[in-house]
């Protein structure tokens, strides 16, 4: 598989959030890179990115709760989205 460059990443996958009912205990990998077809999961796409810049982000929930989950990757509140969304275009 050929590397990806880095340039323009995180990609954004998606210019919402998507609300997600969560497990307690369940360890959920959230994408940081935008690439994976399983938003807003990892799927492993950004071992693909060259030098592997990225890593997926390992959460787990203490209660059953929905949570909304960022899926432009721009958040700084990852994995919550926080509004960032809203001041980026989609490429």
């Amino acid at each position: 598989m050929e590397n990806k460059s880095h340039e323009n990443l995180p990609f954004v996958a998606e210019l919402t959030p998507i609300k997600i009912k969560v497990e307690p205990g369940k360890i959920y990998s959230w994408c940081t890179c935008g690439l994976s077809e399983k938003q807003p999961f990892c799927d492993g796409r950004h071992k693909d990115v060259e030098g592997m810049p990225f890593k997926s982000l390992k959460i787990e929930f203490e209660k059953e709760e929905e949570v909304w989950l960022c899926r432009c990757k721009h958040t700084k509140n990852p994995p919550y989205c926080d509004g960032s969304h809203k001041h980026i275009t989609k490429s």
